[in-house]
């Protein structure tokens, strides 16, 4: 019958802001409490919304790990000081069997810049000390959070020696109820050319895929158990079979995830 067909509606016109609009202050609030006042608020606003500096030290992994009668430990330790754009981090790593003391030893030092709401690049040194050549490298990476919430960090280093390697991790937090977690990983290593007095094979040297479940007793605090599958390949394999070390295997694990 017509009337329930609504009549096309007039559209407004748009216009300018009238010129009186841009007339006043830049900040209105300067005319109330005089830009001085005003200037001081905004500048505590700005850093407390940014520019605040804060810290973490976070120890992902302190871990024990069983394999064929073998144990060894594994500490994975992180911190950072900064703002939202920019970041000092230390990273570190120990590894070794229990009893015969750091089979291997790493620690970086960083520069880390937001270039997105998601992601940092990181630039700087990484230096291994270790019962056999030492070696320190320079560091480029990139480090955030990929869709779906996996964590990622991935790096390229080039050695004094003039090697390059490369690393890439990933890992998720798979919430089971509030306090219990399941969290897969994995990290795959790699280089550009065979390194043999450090046991290291060009090509995909070697790769690791497990799970931990950790319980987390209070946020700072969360002890967890996995198991995990390590293999080396090529060249890397066929190095640590003539040392007489396993070239791979699963590992059952067991310990606590901390942070200050």
């Amino acid at each position: 019958m017509g009337h329930c067909t609504p009549a096309a509606a007039a559209t407004p016109p748009v216009l300018p802001p009238p010129p009186a609009a841009l007339s006043g202050p830049e900040h209105a609030a300067d005319g109330v409490y005089g830009t001085p006042s005003m200037a001081e608020a905004r500048e505590d606003l700005r850093r407390e919304h940014g520019a605040l500096p804060a810290y973490k030290v976070f120890f992902d992994r302190i871990e024990t790990r069983v394999r064929d009668g073998s144990d060894s430990y594994v500490v994975e330790g992180e911190a950072w000081y900064g703002g939202d754009i920019d970041k000092l981090w230390v990273k570190t790593e120990l590894e070794g069997e229990w009893g015969e003391g750091v089979e291997g030893a790493e620690l970086q030092g960083l520069w880390s810049h937001a270039i997105d709401p998601w992601f940092d690049v990181q630039a700087g040194v990484r230096y291994d000390p270790r019962k056999g050549p030492d070696r320190a490298h320079l560091v480029l990476g990139i480090q955030g959070l990929a869709p779906y919430w996996w964590e990622v960090d991935g790096a390229v280093f080039l050695s004094n020696k003039g090697e390059v390697t490369a690393r890439a991790e990933a890992e998720y937090d798979l919430r089971i109820t509030q306090k219990l977690i399941l969290q897969p990983r994995a990290e795959v290593d790699l280089s550009l050319q065979d390194i043999p007095e450090l046991h290291i094979g060009a090509g995909l040297t070697s790769a690791a895929i497990g799970a931990r479940l950790r319980y987390q007793v209070t946020p700072l605090v969360a002890p967890y158990v996995g198991v995990e599958y390590e293999r080396a390949f090529g060249d890397t394999r066929r190095f640590l079979r003539e040392e007489g070390e396993s070239a791979g295997g699963f590992n059952l694990l067991a310990g606590v995830r901390v942070w200050f």
